[in-house]
């Protein structure tokens, strides 16, 4: 990296940092209509972000539901496109009293600025516009050609942007994808996540009697729709944590002993996992996987909430007529969402309890992302990362799923490079958020890097 650059970002280290409070001051929370004002703030803001940084054709596009922000920079002729993605929208605060500080009042602490959205995703995405300012402040323009999408609907589904890509591939084609919406694996640790794991969500609603009724009068006789949707999701994993969906597993690729191998060399340890990220008395899960096999590699099935009946104080002694579960099937590289959900379907219908109906409703479903860890953009990320924090990058993949990545691979059939700054204890949607301020300053000079290398 040109040392220029990095005396760039040195130079204005307090101007970025009052710039991002700036933007972590307005409380674009996309769940709460009230906030609404506000989301219309961070879109301007991210707008004249982007102007400031000399992008062009910048415009803030309506959508159904809360706006989307496009620029462009395409003055660099016969060098590749990056589209760089982000959202500046947030997460409620809830519980408001759990915050050492107020949530959009950004606070320094040992090298930590906390304030909700500090790196979901308002820090991370300021990263690839400063980059850009810094590259046209050292060089006069940048290196290759730049496209920016940002949503403000991420933490709500992302519809918007998702149909926006879909219906608009010509206006968005590039090379590839840069997101920072994840995390390095462990402090000082550069990572390139290369796989996501897809997402399939799902109510199921069982239907027993025509109303509730009296347990004593009808007990023993009339089907309970509680207990048989508990009894219907029990059958889908059994006691030693194997899903039993018929065929679920069919479609899995093991990863490859390359990655395993270069798992086995991360620091990770079971026992400080289970002690001081989950804080169980065990771990469950497929035997015969290592622990990030099984939350990187591995499709899952969860139970996430079930409803029905009466939970009120006192006692009411109904057999409830209806009940509904929330449920989810994480998903890996090769697994068709289609066809998943149809062998759901299938393996619901069978298994059905005597004397209840059931419905399965699909709410969301995106595939899983595995990235060629040989693509050019990936080696340039990666040569960008060693050289601005001073060790090699490590490749690992998320257990969770970033659906946008999903969608550039299917609409524009484009990789993305996720070249994420946070840290594990980040505290992302939860009290006390934070991002390491230093990771803000080497994120920056981290993507301008990646743009010059890529850009050669």
């Amino acid at each position: 990296m040109s040392i220029s650059v990095d005396a760039y970002v040195s130079g204005n280290r307090q101007r970025f940092l009052d710039e991002l409070n700036a933007f972590l001051r307005i409380p674009s929370i996309s769940t709460l209509p009230e906030n609404r004002g506000d989301i219309d703030r961070a879109a301007a803001f991210v707008a004249a972000s982007l102007r400031g940084a000399g992008l062009e054709n910048v415009e803030i596009i309506s959508t159904s539901k809360h706006p989307l922000v496009y620029a462009d920079w395409l003055h660099a002729p016969g060098k590749p496109t990056v589209l760089c993605y982000g959202h500046y929208d947030v997460q409620p605060v809830d519980p408001v009293e759990e915050w050492r500080s107020p949530p959009f009042e950004p606070t320094l602490r040992d090298g930590n600025l906390y304030a909700r959205g500090a790196a979901d995703d308002k820090g991370q995405l300021l990263t690839h516009i400063k980059a850009v300012e810094a590259l046209r402040a050292v060089r006069g323009a940048p290196p290759l050609n730049l496209k920016f999408l940002i949503e403000g609907e991420e933490e709500v589904g992302g519809e918007s942007v998702a149909r926006f890509v879909a219906e608009n591939a010509g206006k968005l084609r590039a090379d590839v994808a840069l997101v920072s919406d994840t995390s390095m694996y462990a402090d000082g640790m550069p990572s390139l996540c290369i796989g996501l794991r897809g997402l399939v969500y799902m109510e199921v609603e069982a239907f027993g009697a025509a109303k509730d009724l009296h347990s004593g009068n009808y007990g023993g006789a009339a089907p309970n729709a509680v207990f048989a949707l508990v009894e219907l999701l029990s059958k889908a994993k059994n006691r030693r944590g194997v899903i039993q969906i018929p065929g679920i597993y069919d479609d899995v690729e093991p990863p490859s002993p390359a990655e395993k191998e270069s798992w086995a060399r991360l620091p990770f340890h079971e026992k400080e996992f289970l002690k001081r990220e989950v804080g169980a008395k065990a771990l469950t899960g497929e035997p015969g996987y290592t622990v990030l096999e099984r939350i990187w590699a591995r499709p899952t099935f969860e139970v996430h909430g079930i409803a029905g009946g009466f939970t009120g104080a006192g006692a009411k002694t109904v057999i409830p007529s209806r009940a509904t579960a929330k449920v989810s099937i994480r998903l890996v590289a090769k697994q068709d969402p289609d066809k998943v959900i149809t062998a759901f379907r299938d393996f619901v219908r069978k298994k059905t309890p005597k004397g209840i109906r059931t419905e399965v409703r699909v709410l969301s479903a995106s595939p899983a992302v595995l990235v060629n860890p040989g693509h050019p953009a990936t080696d340039a990320a990666a040569k960008a990362f060693e050289a601005v924090f001073g060790k090699p990058t490590a490749f690992i993949r998320s257990g969770g799923s970033v659906p946008i990545v999903g969608d550039f691979a299917r609409h524009l059939g484009i990789p993305a490079v996720m070249m994420g700054f946070g840290l594990p204890d980040d505290g992302l949607h939860g009290p006390n958020e934070k991002f390491r301020l230093e990771n803000f300053y080497q994120g920056i000079r981290a993507v301008a890097r990646f743009f010059e290398e890529y850009g050669q």
